[in-house]
């Protein structure tokens, strides 16, 4: 069973989260900030991780702490649910468009953390009250968290609210296709023999 949950508790935020790679993309998300649960209901339903998560955090501060331990709690999640990262396809990518927007993000669950992120077009923008700059604090914590390469990039777009939706969706579909299981080998994918060492 490919299933993990994680909780953090700190004087800032308090999150839990729990993940079944192999779900159906059901996802019950509560958080302080609608746009940012709205982004993490659409990484659910598109990656087909069933996705439970609840976050409360020092919104009166800003989002920021919220957003960025959320991303830790995810990408923990989704590196315990993995275990010895047996049989998975490892690699995924996906190119996704939401209206004038494009969006490529293309992922490797192969043991060690490296984040690009290039997104020029969210700088000094928001959606409603969400600060559309911490999606890339999202992203990082989960990439660092989870151990693995995520490269994400804008490749064009005029609308903030468009350009994260097709961040976070081409996002879930690159993950989707890496934790796929493949049933044609069911070892670790990796020279090494190990993808947790």
């Amino acid at each position: 069973m490919r299933r993990a949950s994680v909780e953090r508790n700190t004087k800032e935020t308090q999150i839990k989260v729990a993940v079944d790679l192999d779900g159906t993309g059901k996802t019950a998300i509560a958080t302080p900030l609608p746009f940012f649960g709205h982004m993490l209901d659409a990484f659910g339903r598109h990656s087909l991780l069933d996705l439970t998560l609840e976050a409360r955090g020092d919104v009166e501060v800003d989002g920021h702490h919220t957003v960025e331990d959320t991303g830790i709690c995810v990408g923990q999640v989704v590196r315990e649910a993995l275990g010895e990262r047996r049989g998975i396809s490892r690699y995924g990518d996906a190119t996704v468009p939401m209206d004038e927007s494009l969006a490529r993000v293309a992922i490797d669950f192969g043991g060690r953390a490296a984040f690009v992120y290039q997104a020029d077009a969210l700088k000094g923008r928001k959606v409603g009250s969400f600060d559309a700059e911490l999606a890339r604090e999202f992203f990082s914590a989960f990439a660092q968290a989870a151990l693995c390469n995520l490269h994400m990039e804008v490749q064009h777009g005029e609308n903030a609210h468009h350009i994260l939706e097709a961040l976070f969706k081409a996002f879930a579909r690159a993950v989707r296709q890496a934790v796929t299981l493949d049933p044609r080998d069911t070892n670790v994918p990796s020279t090494k023999g190990t993808l947790t060492a």
